[in-house]
């Protein structure tokens, strides 16, 4: 094991819980920094886990926190922009700024989780500032003379697993909505399992073959919108109309949810919805995973989150 302390940035949300699982598992000795030290009590009991309060914004701090790493792993990401914090700070300032640090520490691995379709003529602020902050940390790995910087950039498509902000969000909204008004139903996405992705930044992790590479990760499937929500619906065995929104009445319903005090989705959201959240390529073989579909898992997360699911649950556990 070349890289043995790991320093997980975002180790406390959706997909930062699994990594941090997995790493533990595998024996790496793991530092998750977080803002709130309670956000993060499922990690904390981990045999190999220790979460450190951090202010990541504070560039000292975030040194000191550093310091002692074999390797980085950044997963901070936000969907929505506030006056608080913008997408350019987010996905562009702050991994310019983490590398920056690596060097200067001798840290030699950084992993990083950007967006499928990044790209910084697209179509959303979103995705330019993801595309940004990929530039800005391939330019700053190589200028680093001394300290070499091996980096490597994940894009997944959305992605799902228990406790997700996309699937369970529609879960939700199908228990409580008596019809669906869908923004851009004929967007498509390529959904992978967190699970899945989390393997791939483990595997990755101490693989030279994987230096200095981009990687989009992608599920076996293609999905529109509406074919996504109508398979929530199937799960549950709750069906509710879809109706689908042209652009005009998309931009709209994004900019009244705008108002909300927890916005579900904004026009930046659906300006990313533009272009389709898929790959023309399936995950590469030296990442040594293989994507799990998601009728192979939606299904345990989604009804076990019901009385029924619950209590079919416990009916098997009570039968072994």
């Amino acid at each position: 094991m070349q890289f043995k302390n790991i320093c997980v940035l975002g180790g406390s949300g959706f997909v930062g819980s699994a990594l941090v699982a997995k790493l533990d598992a595998a024996g790496y000795v793991v530092t998750v920094l977080s803002r709130r030290r309670d956000s993060a009590k499922h990690l904390i009991l981990l045999p190999n886990v220790n979460v450190v309060e951090c202010n990541i914004f504070d560039h000292s701090a975030l040194t000191a926190a550093l310091t002692g790493a074999d390797a980085v792993i950044n997963l901070l990401g936000i969907l929505h922009q506030s006056k608080r914090l913008s997408f350019e700070h987010m996905h562009h300032e702050l991994p310019a700024s983490l590398a920056k640090i690596c060097i200067d520490l001798g840290i030699k691995r950084l992993l990083h989780m950007s967006s499928l379709r990044a790209d910084k003529n697209a179509p959303s602020l979103y995705l330019q500032s993801k595309a940004a902050g990929e530039a800005a940390l391939i330019a700053i790995a190589g200028k680093a003379s001394r300290a070499k910087l091996n980096i490597t950039i994940f894009r997944p498509s959305i992605i799902f697993g228990r406790d997700d902000k996309f699937i369970n969000l529609f879960a939700t909204l199908i228990k409580v909505m008596p019809v669906l008004l869908l923004a851009k139903p004929a967007a498509k996405f390529q959904p992978i399992w967190v699970e899945d992705v989390a393997s791939c930044f483990v595997n990755s992790l101490d693989n030279i073959a994987c230096y200095g590479k981009t990687y989009e990760l992608a599920g076996p499937k293609v999905y529109s919108f509406r074919e996504l929500v109508q398979k929530v619906m199937d799960t549950l065995q709750i069906q509710r109309p879809i109706v689908g929104l042209s652009d005009r009445l998309s931009y709209a319903q994004a900019m009244m949810m705008e108002l909300l005090p927890v916005k579900l989705m904004s026009r930046d959201n659906v300006r990313s919805m533009a272009v389709d959240s898929i790959s023309k390529k399936p995950v590469a073989a030296v990442l040594g995973v293989v994507p799990t579909p998601l009728e192979a898992v939606i299904a345990e997360y989604l009804v076990n989150s019901t009385q029924r699911g619950a209590y079919d649950r416990y009916r098997r556990l009570a039968a072994r």
